[in-house]
């Protein structure tokens, strides 16, 4: 299984933990894609499900999944790489630099 050899030694993870970390990132999708209908709802009116609940959808979800994901990070035992992972994420998203030191 070389892709699991190649997650190791991106994350410089164990074989364990690639799981553990997967395992994170598939109960985060299924909670989002649960959470889905109820919270663009909030926003919009019933049955119009047009080009306002996809925008809603897409700007909601990128911190909800966020948060999700640090709350199953921790969850399994993984906050540490998640938050590592979280602050990576948003240092691309935003063109921040990591600060030397």
């Amino acid at each position: 299984m070389k892709w699991i050899n190649r997650l190791k030694e991106k994350w410089q993870v164990s074989t364990l933990q690639v799981f553990i970390i997967l395992l994170v990132f598939a109960c985060t999708g299924f909670t989002v894609m649960f959470l889905k209908d109820p919270i663009v709802s909030f926003f919009v009116v019933e049955g119009d499900k047009s080009l306002l609940f996809s925008i809603l959808y897409y700007v909601l979800i990128l911190p909800i999944y966020n948060v999700i994901l640090l709350v199953y990070g921790f969850i399994f035992g993984q906050f540490k790489f998640f938050w590592e992972f979280e602050k990576r994420t948003f240092r691309k998203l935003f063109g921040k630099k990591k600060a030397t030191r």
